[in-house]
């Protein structure tokens, strides 16, 4: 009769952490345990965001040694501000030309790859070469392949008869960011590539071969059995690659520096230049944020089609 009691006072001394919430037992131990994390990540990432946001509330200026406290101010010239919007515009401009392409190019490249033919490890490898390129070697590489003057496109196309003169490829308003936006597509299809890739192969075998018994062909497999399926994981890759795009810097900074006249200003660009170069804190923070609260929509939309694909599918 004793050996009940034992055991019961022997759960309740090995389990000090149990408490009572709401009439409910609630163990604390991983919740400690997972603590040490949180604090770290917050601090760096929580942190900086609401420092940087509480800074963008502040006319901060090194060059004057300014800083006071002026509210919102700063967003409402911002709201008015053309430098801003057409950086604002440019940036999501390139971000969804570049990720509806290397979304494309990449599936594309993914149902190729993951058919098995001779040499296809040979190839996959390969195929991470311009992604793991550093984006400055690529900026470098595609100023010299573009150049105006002594550029190896020019030279095909006018080998080819295609033009009859050279082209200023990221000198003219007209042709730098589609130079932009061509180099990014080199760099980062692979990454997006890869992605899919992986997706493609979660889908069962099985599946495909049902369709072709019953007489589908290629195409008819992909877009009723291997698309379907692969659509969540094709909004997350996309995602990933939007939200990867809206940060670009290193490729304009490189090539253009925002320029000629402003045409491939983006606003990772414009808020370097506010910050470190006119030395503006505050305005500069309100930039960053203006961006970051972008950042935030993008997700939020993508996540909304990314819940509505998965609850299609059943999951």
């Amino acid at each position: 009769m004793t050996r009940p009691v034992a055991i019961g006072s022997t759960l309740r001394t090995a389990a000090p952490s149990l408490a009572i919430v709401r009439g409910r037992r609630v163990d604390w131990a991983p919740l400690l345990l997972l603590l040490p994390t949180t604090i770290s990540l917050g601090s760096v990432s929580v942190y900086p965001i609401l420092d940087g946001f509480w800074l963008s509330l502040h006319n901060t200026t090194l060059s004057t040694r300014e800083d006071r406290f002026v509210g919102w101010l700063n967003y409402r010239l911002l709201a008015t501000d053309p430098d801003f919007w057409g950086a604002w515009r440019h940036t999501l401009e390139f971000t969804a030309i570049s990720t509806l392409a290397e979304t494309a190019i990449g599936l594309g490249m993914a149902l190729l790859l993951v058919e098995r033919f001779t040499g296809r490890g040979l190839v996959r490898a390969a195929m991470l070469i311009p992604w793991a390129m550093p984006t400055v070697v690529t900026s470098k590489m595609f100023g010299w392949l573009f150049d105006g003057q002594n550029g190896l496109v020019n030279w095909a196309f006018r080998s080819l008869h295609l033009i009859g003169g050279n082209i200023d490829w990221y000198g003219s308003p007209n042709t730098a960011l589609g130079t932009i936006i061509f180099a990014d597509v080199w760099k980062t299809t692979p990454f997006m590539a890869l992605l899919l890739l992986a997706g493609l192969q979660t889908i069962p075998y099985s599946l495909q071969e049902a369709a072709r018994i019953d007489g589908a062909g290629a195409w008819q497999t992909f877009w009723h059995v291997r698309l379907p399926m692969l659509v969540p994981i094709l909004l997350i890759a996309a995602m990933f690659r939007a939200l990867d795009a809206f940060r670009i810097f290193d490729l304009v900074y490189v090539l253009t520096g925002g320029g000629p006249a402003d045409s491939t200003e983006v606003l990772s660009t414009l808020t370097y230049k506010t910050l470190f170069s006119a030395l503006e804190f505050g305005y500069g923070s309100a930039l960053s944020t203006a961006m970051f609260a972008t950042e935030v929509l993008i997700a939020f939309c993508f996540g909304i089609l990314i819940v509505r694909g998965m609850r299609r599918q059943g999951r």
